[in-house]
């Protein structure tokens, strides 16, 4: 099983990206989705999560305003839409999934998911 993250640059402040996450081995279209990021020096942080279905999300507050989750299950892929970047954003993130249908109470934490991508690299200029 693995989950291979992309779509990752450099880009200006005020720009846009869009991340994928796609899972090989198996069918994730039952799994958590979630997306967390990394920036030098600091600890993993939640960004968003999403359930099996598309139907349900939960985002960061700082974030949400600026990120979108959403999902393919046909094509065993979740996205994460940034916009109106900011060089606070740079950062590696990271996408992550666990095999339960519904966003359990902990989903803000690392620790509740099971897959993890290997990241990508997401840098802002001013």
């Amino acid at each position: 099983v693995q989950l291979q993250a992309y779509g990752g640059g450099l880009v200006q402040a005020g720009g846009s990206l869009r991340l994928s996450c796609t899972a090989s081995g198996r069918p994730f279209s039952s799994y958590t989705w979630a997306w967390f990021r990394q920036a030098p020096g600091k600890e993993r942080e939640f960004v968003a999560s999403i359930n099996w279905s598309g139907g349900v999300t939960e985002y960061s507050d700082s974030l949400k305003a600026r990120f979108t989750i959403s999902r393919d299950n046909a094509k065993n892929t979740v996205n994460l839409q940034i916009n109106s970047l900011k060089p606070e954003d740079t950062a590696v993130y990271f996408c992550a999934a666990t095999n339960e249908r519904f966003i359990g109470s902990d989903y803000y934490n690392p620790g509740y998911y099971d897959h993890w991508g290997q990241g990508t690299q997401v840098t802002v200029s001013s």
